[in-house]
Order: structure tokens, then sequence, then C-alpha cells
């Protein structure tokens, strides 16, 4: 292998993506032997995604990041057509699922969720947004902190507008995340930050208060009763009859279940809906208990504070492949934190998966696009540590 080749075979991106994989095929295998899944081989479809992905972590290390940073304007638009494509798409094309036309199903048998998708164009062009921004703006201000903040807020407000038409709630709150993550670490004065993060509590408080003592006059504002459901189920589960409080009580039994090793392979008992997707988490406690699950969020830790470290070590290099890894940490981050909450109770029910291990083509294949984004970062570190220190 030459030196070049050597460049390209990061090991701890390879090393921590083989056991998230692993950790989702066993996870996958344990959660289709339950009763509703009979028939069903989703451990083989999975493994397909994973294959998929590869080649397309493959395909982005032929680009660099300037290339990259050049191309993230017509990704961003690709991302927020194919969101508009869906919203004008008849049922024939889009079908209704659970109450939202998130998905286009127009192949039997294959689903896909372009808001996914989305996620990962609107960090790229965030990245190169706060870049471009920061090159000409050398010396911040308050009017160019302002436009930075005013940039970024156009820019993620276009998808979050028609993800919430589908409706997806918490996808939505997703995108925001992401870029408040952004807004915080792109170097915008602490004033306006604070104030901003303020504003945005009072809103969501206002907003949570709403739903718990008017439910219908949230109703009528536009949140869905099944959203206004979901908080008031968070709030006081024995309050609340249905699949939300059905959904909590079924998972928290399942992870209790597991106590400190967990039943084993092929041993679950608890019938746990959605099992393999949202609710993967629980299949892993209930399977390895506490051990296990701590396990799999210490292997999330690990992948965070990879790219944690990699955005800090590369912003020297360049800014645009720092903020790719702020953006792609902020993805996994808020992802885990939900879909982990969720199925402990202590957050609200979304259909939030938890990614690299929840079943799902466009959840897996968005995943690794990320991925490869940013190891596509960590190539690009290694060749400019390499010439650094000839």
């Amino acid at each position: 292998m030459s030196k070049r080749q050597s460049y390209y075979i990061q090991h701890d991106f390879i090393f921590l993506l083989f056991l998230c994989i692993c950790i989702s095929l066993v996870a996958i295998y344990n959660a289709q032997h339950l009763e509703q899944y009979a028939g069903n081989n989703f451990v083989l479809k999975q493994l397909a995604w994973f294959t998929v992905g590869a080649l397309f972590v493959a395909a982005i290390q032929f680009l660099d990041l300037d290339q990259l940073y050049k191309m993230s304007v017509y990704a961003y638009a690709f991302g927020v057509l194919i969101l508009i494509i869906l919203f004008l798409s008849p049922e024939s094309i889009a079908r209704t699922i659970n109450g939202a036309k998130s998905w286009f199903t127009s192949i039997p048998g294959l689903s896909l969720q372009p808001a996914e998708f989305t996620k990962i164009t609107t960090i790229l062009y965030l990245a190169a947004v706060i870049s471009k921004h920061k090159e000409k703006y050398r010396k911040s201000t308050l009017k160019s902190d302002v436009m930075l903040l005013a940039k970024l807020a156009a820019v993620t407000a276009l998808p979050v507008f028609f993800v919430f038409q589908q409706p997806d709630f918490g996808t939505s709150v997703v995108f925001l995340f992401i870029a408040g993550m952004l807004v915080i670490l792109s170097g915008i004065d602490w004033k306006i930050i604070v104030t901003l993060i303020l504003g945005m509590l009072l809103i969501a408080a206002a907003s949570i208060a709403l739903i718990v003592k008017f439910p219908d006059a949230a109703t009528a504002i536009g949140i869905k009763p099944y959203q206004a459901d979901r908080v008031l189920t968070w709030f006081d589960p024995n309050s609340q009859s249905g699949n939300d409080r059905f959904h909590i009580e079924r998972s928290m039994s399942a992870i209790g279940s597991g106590q400190l090793t967990g039943k084993g392979m092929s041993s679950l008992q608890v019938q746990l809906p959605e099992a393999h997707t949202d609710f993967i988490f629980s299949v892993i406690g209930e399977s390895f208990g506490f051990i296990g699950s701590a396990a799999v969020i210490f292997v999330y830790f690990l992948l965070l504070y990879k790219l944690v470290t990699l955005g800090l070590k590369i912003y020297q290099y360049n800014d645009f492949g720092a903020y790719l890894c702020f953006g792609f940490m902020s993805l996994l981050l808020i992802h885990a934190f939900q879909n982990i909450g969720m199925t402990i109770g202590i957050m609200p029910i979304t259909g939030i998966p938890l990614l690299l291990i929840s079943y799902g083509g466009s959840s897996i294949l968005s995943t690794m696009l990320g991925f490869g984004l940013v190891y596509r970062v960590a190539v690009e570190y290694t060749i400019q540590n390499d010439y650094l220190f000839k």
C-alpha cells in the first residue's frame, strides 16, 4: 500500500462503524424473532443497505473538500426539491402512513424518506454558509453576526417548512437542533445566542403549557391531536390511553426485564411494536441488559468524541470541514438523545430512529452519506498534517 493510499484508511472511523454495524445486525436479528415479524429477514435487508451505504462512503472519497464546498448549494437545492416533490405528489406516489406523508411509496416493497437525505444536504450547505461568511467577515461585528444568523435561519427554514407540512414534528426539531448547534459553534456573539436561546425556551414553554392546559386550543392553531397526546403522555403517562402510553409501557417493561446482563440472543418476551426500528434500543436493553445498553451508549460517545476532536483539529486548515463534523455530530447526538430518551420515558415518542442501529433504508443510506463526508474530512486532515510535518 502506497503512502497516499494509507491516507484513506482511517482505522478509528472504520472500527467504530464496524461496531455500529455489528450492534445493528445483532439487535435486528433478535427483534425479528418477535411474533409480529414472522417470516421477515430484516438482517439481510439491513446488510444490503449498509453495503450500498459503504459504496456511498467510497464514492465521496473521490471528492475533496473544495469540491464538496462548491457543490453544497446544489446538494441543498436537491434536498429541498425532493421535499417539494413529496409535498406535491399524489397518494399513488407518496402514501400517507401513520398520519404523515413522509415517504415515496410508488415502488412496491420499497419506501424512501427524503427528509433523511435533506438533513445531510442541509448540514453540507450550512457548513459552507458559515465558512463563506467567515472568509468574508474575518472580524466579527454585531452586524455581521446578525447577518450570519439570518442566513442560517433562512437555510434551515425552507426544509423545516416542508417537513412540518407532512407533518413530522420530530424531524423538524432535528433540523432546528442541528442549526442551533452550528449557530453556537459558529462564533456568533454570546449575547445574541443567549437572547435567541431564551426566546426559543419561552416559545417552547408556552407551546407545552398550551398543549397541557388547553389541548383543544393547541389543535386549533395547527398542532395535531396525536402530537398533543404525545406531550400529554410524556407529562403524565397515566392520564392518557392509546398507542403512546402502550408504547412507553412496553418499552420500559422490555428494558427493565433485561436487568443487568439481559436475556441473551433470541430470548425476547415483551411484544413491542416497531421493535426493529424506533424501539431498537428497547430490544438491546431486554437482550443484553444494562451492560449491553451502556456499551451501545459508550460506542456512540466514542463516535461523537471523535467527530468533535476531528472538527477542532481541522479547523485551522479548513473550517468548512470542521463545521461538517460539528453538523454531523449534532445529527447523531439529537437522534441518540431523543430515541433513547423516548424508550425510557424521559422524552415524548417520535419516529426518530437510532442512527446506524435502527432498521431502515433511508436512515442507513443518509447516515452513511454523512459518514462519508466526515470520513473525507478525516482523510484531508491526515494529508494536511502529514505535509505539515514533512
